[in-house]
């Protein structure tokens, strides 16, 4: 049985929403998956999981939340190796653009993203949500 982190940082709830969905594609598709506030997570809890699934919200100027999971990222990025991830995040201006940015640092980076990154307006419609919860699975 595979092993599933959703590390996520929310602020109004929309990208907690995210991420529980992929929790649940996880679940279905038979992985013990970890719902963990990215706080909580750092390079030390890599060894405890096959996949990791990271979620943010767009902050400021297009940009990842800077005070909890920015650098819960920095720690964690260079030492992913060829674990599978995926991204996804919420956002209520703009088109997207840190979520661009994240992927691009990913590819550069050369790591495993097993998914195109989800990203959505606000709350996760129902079609969000079944992306979100294929996300799961393709990490299970």
């Amino acid at each position: 049985m595979s092993k599933v982190a959703v590390v996520y940082w929310s602020m109004t709830g929309n990208t907690e929403m995210m991420a529980e969905s992929v929790v649940a594609g996880a679940k279905a598709a038979g992985a013990d998956t970890s719902l963990i506030p990215c706080a909580e997570f750092s390079s030390d809890s890599l060894d405890n999981y096959d996949a990791i699934a990271f979620g943010c919200p767009a902050m400021g100027d297009e940009v990842l939340e800077e005070y909890e999971f920015q650098p819960m990222w920095d720690d964690v990025k260079s030492k992913l190796g060829d674990k599978k991830i995926a991204l996804f995040g919420s956002y209520n201006w703009n088109d997207g653009e840190w979520m661009r940015n994240w992927e691009a640092e990913c590819e550069e980076a050369g790591l495993n993203q097993v998914t195109k990154a989800i990203i959505c307006l606000d709350d996760p419609d129902s079609d969000e949500q079944k992306q979100l919860e294929n996300t799961g699975a393709a990490l299970s």
